[in-house]
């Protein structure tokens, strides 16, 4: 699979699992520019890198912003938000059980 190819979706984003071993899931989140306003608390810890474009989240309660090459690390149980993103925004994700 190459992260590269993937269909664009028109709204919200597209989850595409890369791996899955032992405690760690690895996932591709392709981003549009039109997001419903979503709360997410993990079970687990969650690392992300932004491949390309731009994200503005929201981390208890405290704006965040991502652009290329930077990465986050989100704590087990802890509440964030994705506000916004660049249409096209590309994320791997990788979730530790």
């Amino acid at each position: 699979m190459n992260i590269y190819e993937y269909i664009l979706p028109k709204k919200g984003e597209e989850f595409t699992t890369l791996l899955e071993h032992k405690n760690i899931k690895v996932v591709r989140i392709v981003s549009s520019d039109k997001l419903e306003l979503k709360e997410y608390i993990q079970a687990e810890d969650e690392w992300v890198v932004l491949i390309k474009g731009r994200a503005l989240l929201e981390i208890e309660g405290k704006k965040v912003c991502l652009k290329a090459g930077d990465t986050l690390f989100i704590p087990a149980g802890t509440p964030h938000k994705v506000l916004e993103t660049q249409l096209d925004s590309l994320w791997i994700a990788i979730h530790i059980f």
